[in-house]
């Protein structure tokens, strides 16, 4: 079963070979994580520009822009943790690249269990956190207590209820689709269908009453958490 990641931990996976970037989405989508991709140091830049990813996985050898490039582009204007994928190994690569700021360093080929304990060792390192309570009108979750409150009374949530409203919140403002709420709550294993999600949405909707107006259907999507209606 999946455990619960309350902070939506969001990954960015840059490499040209789209196997591995199936692999390593795969298994970060297991560990909870939201993934993002690019095929290329371009298109990396580009993204990792705009969004504000907790971890970027990145291949140093790549067309139109190298893992190195990019890395250094990107640590201009951010300061995201970085972990770059080398298929050579070789001693001058992982020196030139922790001179340009890269946090570690995973050898091709690698073990998908490893690359996940390095992610998340990054991640501790960063003293990614988060946030202890959320609070919106009149509904609050006390993340660390695991209790909702709706105007000021503790509503009684079931645990799936729970995980997907914090999964929505951490996430909030962005459009999530069924299969990755699925994935994120249910597991990544998930042989259920999309009438699970739905039940469950319905009777999460009806336990935060006026709050529930937060959650947005998206009509052949999913759902979003609206930050303000």
């Amino acid at each position: 079963m999946m455990k619960l990641v309350m902070k939506m931990i969001k990954i960015l996976i840059v490499d040209d070979e789209i196997k591995i970037r199936e692999m390593i989405r795969k298994y970060a989508q297991y560990e909870g994580f939201f993934t993002q991709e690019a095929c290329n140091g371009i298109e990396a830049v580009d993204m990792a520009l705009s969004n504000d990813f907790d971890c970027i996985v990145m291949d140093i050898m790549m067309p139109e822009l190298d893992g190195f490039s990019a890395c250094r582009q990107i640590r201009k204007e951010k300061n995201v943790p970085i972990l770059m994928l080398s298929a050579l190994g070789e001693e001058y690569d992982k020196i030139h690249g922790f001179d340009l700021g890269v946090d570690d360093y995973v050898v091709k080929p690698f073990s998908p269990k490893e690359l996940m304990m390095r992610i998340k060792a990054i991640l501790k390192r960063s003293k990614i956190q988060e946030n202890d309570t959320f609070e919106i009108e009149g509904l609050k979750i006390d993340f660390s207590a695991h209790q909702v409150f709706v105007d000021g009374e503790i509503v009684q949530l079931s645990p799936k209820e729970y995980d997907l409203l914090c999964t929505l919140v951490n996430n909030r403002g962005i459009a999530m689709t069924r299969e990755k709420l699925l994935q994120i709550v249910w597991g990544y294993d998930f042989f259920g269908d999309d009438r699970t999600l739905d039940t469950h949405i319905k009777l999460l909707r009806r336990n935060l009453k006026d709050y529930s107006k937060f959650i947005v259907t998206l009509r052949g999507v999913g759902y979003r958490f609206e930050k303000t209606i």
